[in-house]
């Protein structure tokens, strides 16, 4: 946990210092006005790191009389999470997914789509909360999403360059210098946001609900939906993909850089490991 909060803290001294170098690109006002936005950005991100995510996935809050059954579940499993009880967003889509944002623990949500609410079982819906309720705790909720805030950048910074928008402006070298530093931004988030997580999160919301074979089945059948469900490759549904339970892109083209899920079958192996199966 201590670790996720340096991770935090050097991805935030990261986008300060790509900020400052674009803004140095027009002089001492563009550094000056590059100060000011990292400033405010930095400020945004940190304190509303939950609305960007969820946002991107068009989420809505629940009330305990519209989703008893996943607020019951989300209550009974704070306690051997240890975590408080965090709001909880459902996101109108068929896709099958699941996430949880926020800067910690304190300000934390928790979001299911329509689709997994609509096709887990109970037991199944337990072991992702449970793992959800693990990157709560593990505090790698304010990493991913601060690495999502990064992706944002790479995103549109690519989609600038392509498309000959306001780079248009910067010449050659400034030119040369997105496309330099598009893939060194991508590959911050790919470091700092690592598979292992996923692994990590699986092992600790076995403990939470004393229930690995209920993750690993929740799990499989995340692995067929989210092979024919696919969400559309947007920018900042791109940028916070590395949130959900499991990769809800095709791994294609520019998404590959922002793959940062491990194979599904070897998670499944190692919680079926922790329930005493041999491989």
């Amino acid at each position: 946990m201590h670790l996720n909060r340096v991770k935090a803290a050097a991805l935030l001294v990261a986008l300060s210092a790509v900020g400052l170098l674009v803004g140095s690109w027009f002089g001492p006002a563009g550094l000056a006005v590059a100060a000011v936005a990292v400033l405010a950005f930095d400020g945004y991100v940190y304190l509303r790191a939950d609305a960007i995510a969820l946002r991107a996935m068009r989420a809505y809050p629940v009330s305990e009389a519209e989703q008893p059954t996943l607020y019951r579940i989300v209550r009974e499993l704070t306690a051997p999470a240890r975590v408080p009880m965090p709001r909880i967003y459902v996101s109108p889509t068929r896709a099958v997914n699941a996430f949880a944002t926020g800067r910690g623990p304190a300000h934390a949500a928790v979001c299911c789509t329509e689709g997994i609410l609509a096709l887990l079982d109970e037991r199944e819906l337990r072991g992702v909360i449970g793992h959800e309720l693990a990157h709560i705790r593990r505090r790698d909720t304010v990493v991913s999403t601060l690495a999502g805030a990064a992706a944002s950048v790479v995103m549109v910074a690519a989609g600038l360059r392509l498309f000959g928008g306001a780079d248009a402006r910067l010449g050659p070298v400034g030119r040369a210098l997105l496309v330099v530093l598009g893939p060194v931004a991508a590959a911050i988030v790919r470091l700092t946001v690592s598979p292992g997580r996923e692994y990590d999160a699986d092992a600790e919301a076995a403990r939470i609900t004393g229930d690995p074979l209920g993750l690993a089945g929740a799990l499989r059948k995340l692995d067929t939906s989210t092979r024919t469900l696919v969400l559309p490759p947007e920018r900042d549904i791109v940028a916070t993909s590395h949130l959900m339970i499991a990769s809800p892109l095709q791994q294609t083209g520019i998404a590959r850089l922002f793959a940062t899920h491990p194979p599904m079958s070897e998670r499944v192996a190692r919680l079926e490991q922790r329930a005493g199966y041999r491989r």
